[in-house]
């Protein structure tokens, strides 16, 4: 009896070992799934070629203004805003003056050149599912929205129209337009905007990428003080406009070498008074330079003259916002020089003495509100070098 006690408790015991084996067994094929599928949708995974972003809540918090388009959308991100809608007709007249450019062009020439760039256009773009219900929609956008960036550059370029035809946008409203063009949620893949104006360019017409650059300095000045003269060599390279304005910008850059571990150092460094009143000198740099051309040698601080207009937050905030979004771009310039300023002007009296030197020229009349503003710009940015230290920059031959 009790032999055959012990063999049910054995055979019992077995059964329980087998019984747990089995639901082994299961998790881990389970587990097998979930990790397959991962491994296939990170195989999937488009982050690389996603170059144009909504901006994050940390940026945007600070000034969501300044990342919306007032008066024209360019893509998807704000395709449904009802007040931009009066622009749609625009969009309409810059097609069919387009179209007009060249003999034999028609409409569905565009359209076919357009679908074969459709697929790889949608990757550019995150979560663009939710935003449009078919390819069509989206297709028709890639027209409508390309044209007029296109048309809108060379007319705003050649500040005139067609012959015998009047401007469709005039000079007053042709800024604003150009501000909304540059923001980083209203952009269009560069090689959209640029298959369309080699289809409809002129046979002595300068490239796209020279138009927007003569554009970038007109519009922007100190910021974008250098010309580029020569074709882009790397034309593929280029994601949208605001990205061009970025190369336009931080062309030819050399920073002073640092340690290895240069990005974890960060010193903070005196406003411009304290450094006054401690001996030091500030003078504006002369002639075309680049906006970070800063040197600083045997307490002597010469700096690019910074020009602050109404425009000027919101172009400086959507450079930061590329730099910081933006999983290729290093250094981040402009996220530095937020740093930097921000910590040179702290209150309207830096910004005064600073006007004074010819460094900073301020247009909107109010020392206080260029602190403000210098102040605000830097909010939720993450900041990895240490710029902000003059010994960054490099020393005056």
């Amino acid at each position: 009896m009790a032999h055959s006690i012990e063999s049910t408790s054995i055979a019992t015991e077995i059964n329980e070992i087998e019984r747990r084996k089995e639901h082994h067994l299961i998790e881990i094929k389970e587990t097998n799934n979930i990790i397959g599928n991962l491994l296939k949708n990170l195989r999937n995974s488009s982050i690389e070629l996603c170059i144009i972003f909504k901006v994050n809540v940390g940026l945007r918090e600070s000034n969501s203004s300044a990342y919306t388009p007032k008066m024209i959308s360019i893509g998807p991100y704000h395709r449904k805003n009802p007040r931009l809608d009066p622009m749609k007709e625009h969009k309409l007249l810059y097609l069919r003056r387009l179209l007009q450019r060249k003999e034999g062009l028609g409409l569905n020439d565009c359209i076919s050149e357009l679908h074969k760039l459709k697929e790889e256009a949608l990757k550019c773009y995150k979560d663009i599912k939710q935003l449009h219900g078919t390819y069509d929609d989206f297709l028709s956008m890639l027209l409508l929205d390309g044209c007029f960036v296109v048309q809108f550059i060379r007319e705003t370029y050649c500040e005139r129209g067609p012959v015998g035809e009047a401007r469709i946008i005039s000079d007053d409203r042709a800024s604003y337009i150009f501000r909304d063009l540059m923001l980083l949620e209203n952009q269009l893949p560069f090689f959209v905007v640029n298959k369309l104006h080699s289809m409809t360019k002129e046979v002595n017409e300068s490239s796209l990428v020279i138009l927007v650059n003569y554009l970038c300095t007109s519009y922007f000045g100190s910021m974008v003080k250098r010309t580029w003269a020569s074709e882009c060599n790397n034309v593929g390279n280029i994601k949208h406009l605001l990205h061009l304005l970025h190369i336009f910008s931080c062309t030819e850059i050399n920073p002073k070498e640092k340690s290895n571990n240069y990005e974890t150092t960060y010193k903070v460094m005196p406003n411009a008074t304290e450094l006054s009143e401690a001996g030091v000198s500030f003078a504006k740099v002369n002639g075309i330079t680049s906006l970070f051309d800063i040197n600083f040698n045997n307490g002597f601080m010469k700096i690019p003259c910074f020009q602050v207009d109404d425009g000027t937050e919101t172009i400086l905030r959507n450079l930061i916002a590329y730099e910081q979004q933006s999983y290729d771009v290093r250094p981040k310039y402009f996220t530095d020089y937020a740093a930097f300023i921000d910590h040179l002007i702290d209150s309207e009296k830096d910004v005064n003495l600073l006007r004074q030197k010819g460094i900073i020229v301020n247009l909107t009349g109010d020392d206080k509100n260029v602190a403000s503003l210098i102040n605000k710009i830097g909010n939720g940015v993450t900041r990895l070098t240490a710029l902000s230290d003059p010994a960054y920059y490099p020393s005056s031959d």
